[in-house]
Order: C-alpha cells, then sequence, then structure tokens
C-alpha cells in the first residue's frame, strides 16, 4: 500500500509543471524590450577625461537646474577647465573637482550669480511615485529617469542625492556657486544636503574612476600637498565631440510598465538569493538602468 502511494505521489510529481523562475531586478532589465528607454540627448552628455586615461561620463540635468547646467555648458565650451584637477576625496562623502579657488575669469555666457536652484515647479513632471515613505520629504518617485522627491502640497520637487550624483560646490548661502566647482557622491547618499545645493546632474559611467581614488588626508577630505591632486585632461560635452567619438546612453524610461516592475522588485525581492523580501526600499536605492547604447 505504501510503495502504491510513493508511485503515484513520484508520477503527480513528475507531471507538475515546473515553479516559475523568481525574477531579479537585472532579469528586468535583460528582457526589457526597446521601447522601455529613452536615449541621453547627447548635449546632456558631459565626458571628464582625467589624465591618467580614465573618463567619467556626466549625465546633466537641465529640467532641474537650466541656468547652473547652461553655466557648466559655457565653461566646459569656453576651456575655463583646462588645468583642472580632483583635489577633494573625502571618504564616504564626496570626490571635487575645478580649479579650487582660481581667479580665472568666467568665460562668456556664465551667469556668475545664478538662481538657487534647489528645487523645481513640481507642474509638468510626471512622477512615479515610490511607493515607500521617504524620510526626508513628503513624497519620492522618479521623473524623468531621475529619482527625485517632492511635496505635491506645496507643489515643488527636487532631485535627490544618491551615489554618483553631481552637484554645485558654494561658499555659504547667498552663495550659489556658478558650476566651476563640481563634485559627485562617493558614499551613503547625503540627503540632507538635498534642497541646500544645486544638483546638477550624474555620473551615469565612470563613477568607479573617482570613487576609488585616495583620501584626502586634510579637513574635509581635501589633499594636503597640490602632487596629490589628479590632474584633468578635458572636460566636453559630448555634442561638441566629432560624431564618431560621442558617447551614447540611454535611460530606462521610469513611466514605463517594464520600470514599475523594475521597481516593485526592488521593493520586494524573493529571489534565490533573498529570502525575506524587505517590502519597501529608499529612493536612492532603486538605481534608475542607464545602459551604453548599441548601434
Amino acid at each position: 500500500m505504501h510503495s502504491m502511494l510513493l508511485v503515484t505521489a513520484a508520477a503527480l510529481l513528475i507531471g507538475a509543471a515546473p515553479a516559475p523562475k523568481l525574477l531579479t531586478p537585472n532579469d528586468i532589465v535583460a528582457q526589457s524590450p526597446a521601447s522601455a528607454w529613452n536615449t541621453i540627448p547627447v548635449d546632456d552628455l558631459m565626458v571628464i577625461d582625467l589624465a591618467n586615461g580614465g573618463r567619467v561620463i556626466v549625465q546633466l540635468a537641465p529640467a532641474f537646474a537650466p541656468v547652473h547646467v547652461a553655466n557648466i555648458k559655457a565653461l566646459a565650451r569656453g576651456k575655463y577647465w583646462d588645468g583642472a584637477t580632483v583635489y577633494r576625496v573625502q571618504d564616504n562623502y564626496v570626490a571635487q573637482w575645478g580649479l579650487n579657488e582660481s581667479d580665472k575669469p568666467w568665460p562668456a555666457g556664465v551667469m556668475a550669480k545664478p538662481p538657487a536652484e534647489y528645487t523645481r515647479p513640481l507642474k509638468g513632471l510626471n512622477i512615479t511615485p515610490l511607493g515607500s515613505p521617504d524620510a526626508y520629504a513628503p513624497g519620492a518617485g522618479f521623473a524623468d529617469g531621475w529619482p527625485v522627491a517632492y511635496n505635491a502640497k506645496a507643489g515643488w520637487a527636487d532631485l535627490t542625492h544618491c551615489y554618483g550624483s553631481v552637484g554645485v560646490g558654494r561658499d555659504l548661502s547667498p552663495d550659489t556657486g556658478t558650476g566651476g566647482e563640481l563634485y559627485a557622491v562617493i558614499g551613503n547618499a547625503p540627503r540632507q544636503l538635498d534642497r541646500v545645493i544645486a544638483l546638477v546632474g550624474r555620473v551615469i559611467d565612470g563613477i568607479d574612476r573617482l570613487s576609488t581614488l585616495p583620501r584626502g588626508t586634510e579637513a574635509l577630505g581635501f589633499y594636503k600637498d597640490k602632487a596629490q591632486y589628479v590632474p584633468i585632461a578635458s572636460i566636453r560635452i559630448a555634442s561638441d565631440m566629432p560624431a564618431g567619438e560621442r558617447p551614447s546612453y540611454e535611460v530606462m524610461d521610469t513611466l514605463s510598465p517594464t520600470f514599475a516592475r523594475y521597481l516593485k522588485i526592488r521593493a520586494n525581492r524573493h529571489d534565490d538569493f533573498y529570502i525575506r523580501p524587505a517590502g519597501g526600499v529608499d529612493v536612492c536605492n532603486v538605481q534608475v538602468p542607464v545602459r551604453k547604447k548599441t548601434a
């Protein structure tokens, strides 16, 4: 009798359909259709070539800081950063580059005192809500491929200080910085800086070229000796480069069904490795997918 039951159970198992594969965020990206991606405008790509051969690609965000971004493009096109270096690398915080308190005159088209572009109107943004509470704003989510925080009642939105975010160095308020000194976040997201400093973009390729640099030993991570500075060979806007040399990238459409699936799984992973879903996610841990565009 027992042997018959075992045979019957075995037969049922053999005939049973295999359990569906539990998808990971990487699976969603790998399976995504072409329609789920938007090409990043080549005029919004800043190419930083380090003298040691490394390259850092920054996607600029004119929809959030139009004056500062216009300044950055004018600075690049005016060769302002000739002789620039990475001169500050603070552990678990930022890597900063520029001319470090230079008296070099601004190129034509640079606004010396931009407005405080720390927020922008919420109106006009199509936001995909995060679906989890945010510690720094009433709401958080994604707009046009960017991680954002927002206040629906007050009507503002801002970019969030996530890993790789690029911001404008400035002096004490009311100074807002011109864009001549920039930093990239290389540590835990310093969200306390949201709405305090102008964010102008994010590193989409080559963040390791900044995050692996030796840490400065002076206050705030500044290098003690100028011999430690990391020289920058050039800073260019990709649209100014020869067509055959321009980098090209695309970002996942944060209004697409594919991104909705990606976001859901980021907050509720339960695949072969994750035995216990978190049930929520921080806006900076979603990491909107960006990839090199293939021909």
